[in-house]
C-alpha cells in the first residue's frame, strides 16, 4: 500500500485548490493512504473527503513555538511514506521531505537556492488553465517515473446530510423562509484589497432582494461582526437580510452555504467553499486577483468578474490606481450575469 503525504498548510481557497492532488491521487492509487497536512482552523473542511484518509493539523501553538513544530513533522514523516508532496515549498514546510528521506518521490516547487532535500523540483508551468492545473503539474514526476496518472481537476467540500439538517434548522429558527430564494452575500474579506466598495455591494443586495423577493444571509468571521452588523444598519436593518446566524467554525460555514441558492460577493476561500459545495456563485474580482488563475474550473454554475473584463470590452487603458480600476465594476455590469445565472438554477 503507497503512502502519500502532501503538504500545503495555508488558507481555505489555496487549500481546497489542493484537493484535486489528492482526488488524482486516489484515483490512481484506489488502495493508497492520502494524507493532507494544512492549518487546525481549516482541517475540519476536509474531514470525511474520501480521498483524504487522514487530515494532519497544524496548530497555532505548533506554528509560533519551532521546538513544537518540529516535533510534530517529525512524528507525522515517521510513518515513512512513498510519496511526499510539498505545494507550500517553504523552508519550514520543507522540513517534511528532510525527515522524510526514505520517500521514493519528495516533490516540491524550485525555488532558487532551495529544495536541496527534494528528489524533484518543479519550476511553475508557462502555460497552465488555472491554479489546479498548476498545482496537478507537481505529479508530473510520477508520470515521468511510469506511473498513468488519473487526473482529476475535481475540487469538493463534503457534508453529511445531518450536518445540513442541523444548520437548515438553526437557519430556519433564525427567521429565514426557505419558500423564498436564499442568497449568502459575501460584503466582506480576509484581505481589504478584495473587499469591493460597500456602496455599490449595496446597491447589489437591495436591487436583487427587491427583484426576487429573496432573502439575504451576511455571515461573518468572529473579526468581521462588526462589519457586517453596520452594513445590516445602513440598509436601514432590511427584515430579508439575516446577519444573526453565526458560524463557529468554517465547518460550520460550509454548512450555512450548502443550506443557500447561490452565493454572491467578493472572491475568497467562501466563494471556494460554495463552488466545492457546487452552489451556484458568481464573484467580483479585485485588480490584484486573477480570475484566471483563481476561479478554477470555471463553469457556467461559477462565474465572476474582474476589471479587466470591462477594459477589454470598453478598449480603454487601464486606471493609474487599483482603486480606480476596481470602480469600472460597477452594479449595472454585475446584475445582468446574475439575473442569467438567477434564471438557470435557483430553484425557486
Amino acid at each position: 500500500m503507497k503512502k502519500i503525504l502532501i503538504v500545503r498548510f495555508k488558507q481555505i481557497g489555496d487549500s481546497l485548490l489542493v484537493t484535486p492532488i489528492c482526488e488524482s491521487l486516489r484515483k490512481t492509487y484506489p488502495d493508497a493512504r492520502i494524507d493532507y497536512v494544512v492549518y487546525d482552523h481549516i482541517a475540519p473542511l476536509f474531514e470525511g473527503h474520501p480521498a483524504i484518509d487522514n487530515v494532519i493539523s497544524i496548530t497555532k501553538d505548533e506554528r509560533k513555538n519551532p521546538f513544537k513544530y518540529v516535533a510534530k513533522v517529525w512524528k507525522v514523516t515517521r510513518l515513512k511514506y512513498d510519496i511526499i508532496i510539498d505545494i507550500m515549498s517553504t523552508p519550514k514546510s520543507e522540513l517534511f521531505t528532510l525527515f522524510g528521506r526514505s520517500a521514493e518521490y519528495r516533490i516540491g516547487r524550485w525555488k532558487p537556492k532551495r529544495g536541496y532535500t527534494y528528489t524533484h523540483s518543479i519550476r511553475e508551468p508557462k502555460v497552465s488553465k488555472d491554479k489546479v492545473d498548476k498545482f496537478l503539474h507537481m505529479l508530473k514526476p510520477l508520470e515521468e517515473g511510469g506511473v498513468k496518472i488519473k487526473y482529476d481537476t475535481t475540487y469538493r467540500v463534503v457534508l453529511t446530510d445531518n450536518e445540513k439538517n442541523m444548520m437548515k434548522d438553526r437557519v430556519i429558527q433564525a427567521g429565514v423562509d426557505f419558500n423564498k430564494p436564499v442568497f449568502a452575500f459575501a460584503i466582506n474579506s480576509r484581505r481589504p484589497e478584495k473587499i469591493w466598495n460597500p456602496e455599490n455591494m449595496k446597491k447589489l443586495i437591495t436591487t436583487i432582494l427587491d427583484k426576487y423577493d429573496a432573502q439575504g444571509i451576511f455571515y461573518y468571521s468572529p473579526a468581521e461582526k462588526e462589519f457586517a452588523k453596520d452594513m445590516h444598519r445602513e440598509l436601514e436593518m432590511r427584515s430579508d437580510i439575516f446577519s444573526n446566524i453565526t458560524t463557529k467554525s468554517i465547518k460550520e460555514l460550509a454548512m450555512l452555504l450548502s443550506n443557500c441558492d447561490m452565493f454572491i460577493g467578493n472572491d475568497g476561500g467562501p466563494r471556494h467553499i460554495a463552488q466545492g459545495l457546487d452552489i451556484p456563485s458568481f464573484a467580483v474580482f479585485s485588480p490584484r486577483a486573477e480570475k484566471k488563475e483563481w476561479l478554477s474550473n470555471a463553469n457556467d454554475r461559477h462565474r465572476g468578474i474582474e476589471p479587466d473584463d470591462i477594459i477589454r470590452e470598453l478598449n480603454i487603458e487601464r486606471p493609474e490606481t487599483s482603486k480606480e480600476t476596481y470602480e469600472l465594476i460597477t452594479p449595472e455590469r454585475v446584475l445582468p450575469i446574475i439575473d442569467e445565472m438567477i434564471g438557470k438554477y435557483v430553484r425557486k
